[in-house]
C-alpha cells in the first residue's frame, strides 16, 4: 500500500532525498518509485554495507565475478567517467579512500579523533578494469578496489527520475544531496532550481585527485554542473573539482555550463551559466 501522506523529502544514501511532482496526487506513487531505485543502488554499491555486492565484488579482485545488471551499469559508467575525464574521476581510489578515513557513512563518524596519517601514490588502474557486458562479469585487477560514490549517487538520481516519471505520467524532479534530475514533461515555465552554499566550516576536501593520491587542492569550494543527465553533470563537477584552475577552460571544451565558486565567494560563470 502506498501512503499519501509521506513528505517530499527523507533521508536516504546518507543524505537527503527530495522528490517533486508536477501533478501533486501522485507525489506518493513517485516516492514509492524513488525508494526503489535507491534501495537497489544501496544494495549494489554501497561501501558502507557489509552485505552490498560492490564490497564481494572488490573482495574477488583477480578473478571475473558475474554482476547484477545494476551493479555493471554503475561500474561501467564509472569507468566511462575515468575515460572522458582522463582518469579525473577515477572509480579505482577505493582503498585510497578507505586510508584517508572514508571508510564508513558520516552518521557514524565520532566528532572529533586523531589526525589521519597518509602517503601518497599515484593510481590510474580504471583502464585495467575488466568488464564482459555478454557474461555481464567485471575483473578487477589484484589490489585494487572500486568506489562508486563520484558516480552512482548521480546515476541513481537519474534511474530514480525515470522509474518515477514512468510510474505517474507527470513530470519529476529528484534531488540526491544535491544531485538532480529530472523527468517527463516539466512544469509550466520549467522547474526552479536555487543554488547555494555555505562552507562556514571548512575541512579537508572529500575529492581525492588521483594524480596524488590526496584530497584535491580547494581552488574552487563548490562546482555546478548543468548537463544532458544527472550523472554527467556529476563527473563534470568532480572534474571541475580536481582540474582546479584548467577547470573553466576544460568545461568549455565539454560545451557545459557551470558555475564555480571560489574559496572567497566569487563566483565564475562558465558555457553561458547567467552571470551574478
Amino acid at each position: 500500500m502506498i501512503r499519501s501522506d509521506l513528505p517530499p523529502a527523507f533521508a536516504a544514501l546518507g543524505t537527503t532525498a527530495l522528490v517533486r511532482t508536477v501533478d501533486p496526487a501522485s507525489a506518493a506513487t513517485a516516492r514509492a518509485a524513488v525508494e526503489a531505485e535507491i534501495a537497489e543502488i544501496n544494495r549494489t554499491c554501497s561501501r558502507f554495507r557489509p552485505d552490498a555486492e560492490l564490497l564481494a565484488l572488490n573482495a574477488a579482485a583477480g578473478r571475473p565475478v558475474v554482476v547484477s545488471p545494476t551493479l555493471f551499469t554503475a561500474v561501467e559508467e564509472a569507468i566511462r567517467a575515468a575515460r572522458i575525464t582522463d582518469g579525473r574521476v577515477d572509480p579505482t581510489i577505493g582503498s585510497r579512500l578507505s586510508e584517508l578515513g572514508y571508510d564508513r557513512d558520516f552518521a557514524s563518524l565520532p566528532p572529533e579523533g586523531p589526525p589521519l596519517v597518509i602517503c601518497v601514490r599515484r593510481f590510474g588502474d580504471w583502464a585495467r578494469v575488466g568488464l564482459d557486458p555478454l557474461t555481464r562479469s567485471v575483473e578487477l585487477p589484484v589490489g585494487v578496489a572500486l568506489d562508486l560514490g563520484a558516480t552512482a549517487k548521480a546515476l541513481c538520481a537519474d534511474r530514480a527520475a525515470d522509474a518515477a516519471a514512468a510510474a505517474t505520467g507527470t513530470g519529476v524532479l529528484v534531488s540526491l544531496g544535491g544531485d538532480i534530475a529530472v523527468a517527463g514533461e516539466p512544469p509550466v515555465g520549467g522547474w526552479v532550481v536555487r543554488v547555494c552554499d555555505d562552507h562556514r566550516a571548512p575541512d579537508v576536501h572529500h575529492v581525492v585527485d588521483p594524480a596524488t593520491g590526496r584530497p584535491a587542492a580547494v581552488v574552487w569550494r563548490t562546482a555546478t554542473v548543468a548537463a544532458a543527465t544527472c550523472l554527467d553533470a556529476n563527473i563534470a563537477s568532480t572534474a571541475s573539482l580536481i582540474l582546479g584552475r584548467n577547470a573553466p577552460s576544460w568545461l568549455i571544451e565539454q560545451g557545459l555550463a557551470a558555475r564555480l565558486v571560489r574559496p572567497d565567494g566569487t563566483i565564475v560563470a562558465v558555457g553561458g551559466w547567467p552571470e551574478p
